[in-house]
């Protein structure tokens, strides 16, 4: 008889805690789920805010090269028109042009802003889900 007590002892931790005991050391548990969702979240943010600030660097670099490569397309397009009409018609020809492409880029990219969502930890979210979950599912038993 001695031999199951212990056996249930050794199988249960807490069989033998009062309820005092169990729910301080239920709150205890609680706080330090908490405290470790909050640092897995901040840990994720931090690894996808330097994730998006390399990108980002590396995009505004392409982009200026870029802006050069296409001053230099649009003044040969320009020297181009030239060759047919007069130097400030073709300039106004090829500045309008590109006032339209630009006003389609921007139409489309801030449809593409809209359609974002919020930099969410995501992975921290399910992880919570989880630990609610079987805490919820451990309180029916």
């Amino acid at each position: 008889m001695t031999d199951l007590k212990e056996a249930r002892a050794i199988a249960n931790p807490y069989a033998s805690q009062s309820t005092a005991e169990l729910i301080r050391h239920l709150s205890e548990e609680v706080s330090r789920l908490v405290r470790d969702e909050i640092r897995l979240a901040t840990m994720e943010l931090t690894r996808k805010g330097k994730r998006a600030g390399r990108g980002a660097g590396l995009l505004g670099g392409a982009g200026v090269v870029a802006l050069y490569g296409g001053g230099a397309l649009v003044a040969a397009v320009i020297l181009l028109i030239a060759q047919v009409l007069t130097p400030w018609i073709a300039a106004v020809i090829v500045g309008v042009a590109l006032l339209i492409i630009a006003a389609v880029l921007a139409v489309t990219g801030k449809k593409q802003v809209a359609k974002a969502t919020p930099p969410l930890p995501e992975q921290a979210i399910q992880s919570l889900k989880a630990d609610v979950d079987a805490v919820k599912e451990s309180a029916h038993r």
